[in-house]
């Protein structure tokens, strides 16, 4: 069974735009990892952040639409968790 989710997360502001690519493939690459797809990807540029975070005041936002067993969601945000170049994330059920 696989769920839809809107998969929110700001990325460290010292990743390039062309560097930016690669890890939106790694997050998708890792979705595909854990059985899921991912249908739609949008970047919303560089923006200030609201605070620091990780001492950075600012990052790289992008939604990302994924498709994944709910059962493999607790171990995707853990590895986003632990991802170096990651700031923040925020994985939603749109339907809930």
């Amino acid at each position: 069974m696989v769920s839809n989710y809107e998969l929110i997360f700001i990325v460290h502001p010292s990743v390039s735009d062309e560097e930016l690519a690669g890890e939106i493939t790694k997050v998708s690459d890792l979705v595909a990892k854990l059985g899921g797809s991912t249908s739609e990807v949008t970047q919303w540029g560089r923006k200030k952040l609201a605070y620091p975070i990780k001492k950075s005041n600012e990052g790289n936002y992008v939604l990302a639409k994924i498709d994944l067993n709910p059962t493999k969601i607790g171990e995707f945000d853990s590895s986003l968790k632990m991802s170096n170049t990651v700031l923040r994330h925020l994985i939603v059920n749109p339907n809930n």
